[in-house]
């Protein structure tokens, strides 16, 4: 079994691999979505632009999470970003799609305010959900040498 991609047909090591590669997108995403609800909450922005930036900003981290140690080990800027794509687009979508979706269907969290725990609580609720429902994308992903699969092999 190759312990990068976690081709081991349906078992334990696709699951950990799924996880390891969610929770990798999952980081990317909290640092963007946090800036950009932070961001939008305090320029008193409504709903829509700040939702809008906080999933742009989740895009932007997200990638360069992954690019960073491939610009390391060597890979030049235009093959990282293209691993970066491959690796994160899809996993990213899905995370953003259901984090956002949560947020907006918590009532009062997006009009909370940066001071209230509805607010944190809602995105750190958020957040686990998509976690949580983005595992199993990963993983069919994975299986298939697709998503963080692509980019295993430039890992040193």
């Amino acid at each position: 079994m190759d312990h990068h991609t976690g081709h081991a047909g349906h078992g334990r090591a696709s699951w950990r691999v799924a996880v390891q590669a969610t929770l990798h997108c999952l980081t990317g995403c909290a640092i963007g979505e946090v800036l950009g609800m932070v961001i939008g909450t305090a320029l008193g922005w409504s709903a829509t632009p700040t939702v809008v930036l906080a999933v742009a900003l989740a895009f932007v981290f997200g990638y360069a999470l992954t690019m960073r140690p491939l610009l390391r080990g060597g890979v030049d800027v235009r093959t990282a970003l293209k691993l970066a794509l491959a690796a994160d687009t899809v996993s990213i979508t899905v995370m953003e799609i259901i984090d956002n979706a949560v947020m907006l269907a918590v009532p009062g969290a997006m009009e909370a305010g940066l001071a209230h725990p509805l607010f944190w609580a809602s995105l750190a609720f958020a957040l686990a959900v998509a976690f949580v429902l983005t595992v199993p994308v990963n993983r069919w992903l994975i299986t298939r040498g697709k998503g963080h699969a692509a980019v295993h092999q430039h890992h040193h």
